[in-house]
């Protein structure tokens, strides 16, 4: 297959040189082996039939070996899912000039392929199948809504924003006192939903921010949803707006490890400089009496990946004091999975908001 087409990849990955055309009488293990010498496999067959097929190659990958630590065990699932990553993704699907799916059976995905890359750029568009799959489950979220615990009215996440199933962050924010009438930055703000909370408690308006545009136009869409947009602007920005706020809010990525795509921001930090970069410009970001409100997990320093109180000296450094601390413990799914690899960590994790002032 030798025409042209434009090719989108969630981890910016270069454009497969050539694509072999497949259909429905692929195998599995013929997939496999395919893959692994290097090829790119375009398939041309069913939409029932392509989703199994890469459902049976994710369960033909090697499983990690057992971990005597909770940090082995974190690298050997970092590792596995880009081997799953690397494996699955070279069987590739197109688009036509429309975002039609070229698969017989498929379900619409034209809506969600706007928003996610904006019109067409040509004739063929190529994808990874998991890209697609992950697009559906996405759109499936975003036209039924999702109910977060502290939020009036249902959220609708994007595909690539980050979806705060972790309810337990949120929950958080309504413990905080003294909310009516401050203004508000979300520094990172995904799909809003920390800004919503703060201003149907009675804030007078808010700022978000975010380094990812579709965030941006996905905060802007919940904020118009819930009746809050004459209240709420988003931004693209890495960390702060211009001025100063009486509440500046942040859910920051929570492990410091590099990410390895486009999704992995919201949740790695390489080196910490989201949550250094934050907590050195807060203190000039804050009104005379204003506070920083920081919520994040601990799961890092249970893996080792973080010393115990270094996240104190941080924020100490940074010349700001903790006025109060709130906490939880984790109630997500992963932390009741016995059978999560991370599960004697994650069953031990506590989120905290920290509320900080200047010093």
């Amino acid at each position: 297959m030798s025409s042209a087409f434009v090719f989108q990849s969630e981890s910016d990955e270069p454009a497969p040189a050539q694509l072999v055309e497949v259909d429905d009488r692929l195998t599995a293990d013929d997939a496999l082996k395919r893959v692994r010498r290097g090829e790119t496999l375009w398939y041309r067959g069913t939409f029932l039939n392509a989703k199994q097929l890469v459902s049976a190659m994710g369960r033909r990958l090697p499983k990690p070996p057992a971990a005597k630590t909770a940090l082995d065990a974190f690298r050997q699932e970092r590792r596995s899912r880009q081997l799953e990553h690397a494996t699955l993704s070279k069987i590739v699907v197109g688009l036509d000039a429309e975002y039609r799916l070229l698969l017989a059976g498929a379900p619409r995905v034209s809506e969600g392929c706007r928003l996610l890359w904006g019109p067409p750029r040509g004739p063929l568009t190529v994808t990874a199948l998991k890209t697609v799959l992950g697009l559906i489950g996405a759109e499936a979220w975003r036209e039924k809504g999702l109910e977060v615990p502290g939020l009036e009215g249902r959220l609708h996440p994007a595909f690539g924003v980050y979806t705060p199933t972790r309810a337990e962050y949120v929950e958080l924010l309504t413990r905080v006192r003294d909310v009516k009438g401050s203004t508000v930055f979300d520094i990172g703000t995904g799909t809003g939903v920390l800004s919503f909370v703060l201003l149907q408690r009675g804030a007078s308006r808010a700022i978000g921010t975010d380094v990812e545009a579709r965030a941006v136009v996905c905060a802007q869409s919940n904020a118009k949803a819930l009746g809050l947009s004459g209240r709420f602007t988003a931004m693209e920005r890495a960390l702060f707006p211009e001025g100063r706020a009486d509440l500046v809010v942040c859910n920051p990525p929570w492990i410091p490890e590099a990410p390895k795509n486009r999704f992995d921001v919201a949740v790695f930090d390489a080196d910490q400089a989201f949550l250094r970069g934050f907590l050195s410009e807060l203190p000039q970001h804050l009104t005379q009496t204003g506070r920083g409100l920081l919520i994040i997990s601990d799961l890092a320093e249970l893996l080792g990946l973080r010393q115990p109180g270094a996240l104190v000296q941080l924020i100490e450094a940074s010349g700001l004091t903790i006025a109060r601390t709130h906490t939880t413990k984790a109630k997500h799914g992963k932390a009741k999975d016995r059978e999560d690899p991370l599960h004697a960590a994650r069953s031990k994790e506590t989120t905290t908001l920290y509320e900080l002032v200047r010093r």
